[in-house]
């Protein structure tokens, strides 16, 4: 019996969800038949690509297998939303940064709501670098991308939005009325919060001076974190301004560098169609 449809989305809940059991909630069915789905897979591809354990990994072969999966289910979800009635509705899996989820995205939900309601948008959250990967590998149907050049075909811009500082509420820096890399470097910068490393680095090529931080962290929590309790501060995209804690306020940038946000889906493959739905509701 060759490799099924049904194997393969066993096999990518289990691991996206890290558990036999959550994967089985995830899909509707019994825990037994996602065991029994992932263990024909392994016999049809000649050994284990799940690890079982706490949480449920790939084995090499399995992580080798994942991204091939991925594109299939997303190519076979793609044509039976082809092939249903015209009503928009199901599941669209939307990529996003961090800022686009919370200064963007609730936004951008309303309007569906009212447009396309029968349309369910699940967010996976992640960094500038993993929008392209995830949208091309059919980890997502669409992507809110970050300054895309070229602009993909059949994308549009969703909002633009600027760079600009984070310092405490009580520091003197937060008197003024811009700030430059300078007074940042003073203080000690912390980069790379967000996924907004790209942005940081692009404000100091334009002041031609090498790029350089006191600290770099991943999480924008730790890097609001950092800056709370006096050891930096930081430059992020005014849509995180819904982000930050009382005690943080945001600051101009001297030098204005604005982000382009584009929702679009994959240039390697035809797009889910409630992926164009979202595209042209906005």
């Amino acid at each position: 019996m060759p490799v099924s449809v049904p194997q393969l989305r066993a096999f990518v809940a289990t691991l996206d969800a890290g558990s036999f059991t959550s994967a089985a909630s995830v899909l509707g069915v019994g825990q037994s038949a996602v065991s029994h789905a992932v263990a024909g897979l392994e016999r049809e591809v000649g050994g284990p690509v799940v690890r079982r354990g706490a949480v449920a990994v790939p084995t090499p072969l399995g992580d080798r297998l994942l991204a091939h999966a991925r594109n299939v289910l997303a190519s076979v979800d793609a044509l039976e939303a082809v092939v249903r009635p015209a009503t928009a509705r199901g599941t669209v899996r939307l990529a996003a940064v961090p800022t686009v989820c919370q200064g963007l995205l609730p936004r951008l939900r309303e309007l569906w709501a009212v447009t396309v309601p029968d349309v369910d948008v699940q967010v996976y959250e992640g960094d500038d670098d993993e929008m392209p990967e995830w949208l091309e590998s059919g980890t997502v149907d669409a992507a809110v991308l970050v300054d895309p050049s070229p602009l993909p075909a059949g994308g549009v811009v969703v909002a633009r939005d600027e760079m600009a500082a984070v310092v405490r509420r009580d520091h003197p820096l937060a008197e003024l009325p811009a700030l430059t890399l300078d007074d940042l470097h003073e203080d000690g910068l912390v980069a790379g919060g967000g996924g907004c490393e790209y942005q940081i680095q692009k404000l100091h090529e334009l002041d031609g001076r090498p790029f350089r931080y006191a600290h770099r962290v991943r999480e924008m929590s730790t890097m609001f974190g950092m800056i709370e309790r006096g050891e930096g501060v930081s430059i992020v995209p005014t849509l995180g301004r819904v982000m930050l804690p009382p005690d943080l306020v945001m600051i101009p940038m001297a030098r204005r560098l604005e982000r382009t946000l584009v929702l679009s889906g994959p240039s390697s493959r035809d797009w889910h169609p409630l992926a164009r739905a979202l595209v042209d509701a906005v």
